[in-house]
């Protein structure tokens, strides 16, 4: 009798090339949150991207939903923001210079969120974040920052304590390297924790320079603030004379032409941005009203430089998406598919058994899989999950079987349950029920 053929093994391109990786990069990776550790795999390697679809090494074909963790909000190379790249390339890559796209860029900043007048670019989330604390400290004359726990602003070592995205992933909330006396002027307190954050200002409030949240969590998965949590720290911080800094690296843009401070009508002191304001090219920026921005070198003395901040070609990415969804049509449309996906992962969900909550605002969408029931008993209206500790409560196991099974199926998800997903202009009703099919096997195979 013959024996059956061995199964194909649909990664074997990717396993090798994760095999060469691993000898000249620490992990294989270039960052943690590419990595597929925590689901129990090696990563795949994407070789392109099209529209709201990858293709891997091995010509496996995924519908995305990792979407470059958010920048990408018109799909993989959309033609008008490839045809600014390109024109732009043809003029030069960087020039250490001044350039006119660096003016259109702020302008439409500036025009799309009233509080942002005045920006600085720099070439990520990290950098931002990091100026735009030296600057709240510069401008306040103090020296404590309060954070929440969960919220991840980039690698600084200032607020790398509690953190969220891959440092919860693979279970290093802080990072060795990171000395105590650094971290001992950041306070952290719990998300969604008005009481929490007014004991803090009780205790310090006279040396706070500034309390930076995301005003909705994305690196703990998507949690969206309390009805008025956001309001509530706007006026503590001005009870005492501190900064209120949003970062909107992620949902600038994303949630709101005018961002997470437009959609709740909150004013931020300082915003920090990123990711879409790129088209996917690397980028970031702070910005606030010009007396607090002009205290910036060379206008005044707090110092902060960058060789390729203002990239021109990033600028040109930047400017030919917003012009994309400037018009607010693009909203809608990612709105209705955004409600589309939440309504069935929770039929599918429901159907499986699994104990799953879906939270969502507008493209960004998380399936929580709980342990237990207690916490679907909060107020309605209010999310399920509502803070860093909740998250982590949260079976992670469980993700990393519904996470394998929707690979297998052609659906490409952040590997990890503390991730947001993120919907592209690119995808179609037709995408997300294809995803909301392979979900219903991927359910069942998590309740295992």
């Amino acid at each position: 009798m013959a024996k059956s053929a061995k199964p194909k093994n649909r990664y074997a391109k990717s396993e090798k090339l994760f095999a060469e990786a691993v000898k000249l990069m620490p992990g294989g990776v270039s960052s943690p949150v590419r990595s597929f550790k925590s689901v129990g795999m090696s990563p795949v390697f994407i070789k392109e991207g099209k529209g709201a679809r990858l293709i891997d090494a091995d010509n496996n074909s995924y519908i995305d939903y990792v979407m470059s963790y958010g920048p990408l909000i018109a799909g993989h190379c959309p033609p008008t923001v490839r045809a600014a790249v390109a024109k732009q390339i043809d003029k030069g890559s960087s020039y250490g210079c001044n350039s006119e796209p660096e003016i259109r860029l702020a302008a439409l900043i500036a025009e799309a969120m009233g509080h942002v007048p005045m920006v600085r670019f720099v070439n990520s989330g990290t950098e931002a974040t990091m100026s735009a604390v030296r600057l709240a400290r510069g401008v306040t004359k103090r020296d404590l920052i309060v954070k929440a726990a969960g919220c991840y602003h980039g690698h600084v070592d200032a607020l790398l304590v509690e953190a969220g995205s891959g440092a919860t992933t693979h279970g290093h909330p802080s990072s060795p390297g990171v000395p105590e006396a650094v971290t001992a002027n950041t306070l952290v307190v719990a998300y969604n924790n008005l009481e929490a954050a007014a004991k803090v200002f009780a205790e310090h409030g006279a040396r706070i320079a500034v309390v930076m949240v995301e005003p909705i969590c994305g690196n703990i998965g998507v949690v969206a603030p309390v009805a008025g949590y956001l309001q509530g720290l706007r006026e503590l911080c001005d009870k005492h004379g501190a900064m209120l800094l949003f970062d909107e690296v992620m949902t600038g843009f994303r949630v709101a032409y005018g961002g997470a401070q437009g959609l709740y009508s909150v004013r931020p002191d300082i915003t920090c941005l990123g990711k879409i304001i790129g088209g996917g090219l690397p980028v970031g920026a702070y910005g606030a009203k010009a007396e607090i921005m002009n205290q910036v070198s060379p206008a005044g003395p707090i110092y902060q430089a960058g060789t390729l901040s203002g990239n021109p070609l990033a600028m040109a990415a930047g400017i030919a998406t917003l012009e994309l969804l400037a018009d607010g049509n693009a909203y809608s449309q990612l709105e209705a598919l955004g409600a589309r996906m939440e309504t069935g992962l929770i039929e599918a969900a429901k159907s499986a058994g699994v104990a799953v909550a879906v939270q969502r605002v507008g493209s960004m969408i998380t399936p929580f899989f709980l342990k237990n029931e207690a916490a679907s008993k909060k107020q309605e209206g209010s999310p399920v999950v509502q803070n860093y500790a909740e998250a982590l409560a949260c079976d992670t196991a469980a993700y990393a079987r519904f996470f394998k099974v929707m690979l297998d199926g052609g659906v490409m998800l952040p590997p990890s349950q503390f991730e947001s997903w993120f919907i592209s202009t690119a995808h179609t009703e037709g995408d997300i029920d294809a995803t909301i099919d392979v979900a219903k096997g991927a359910f069942a195979a998590a309740k295992s």
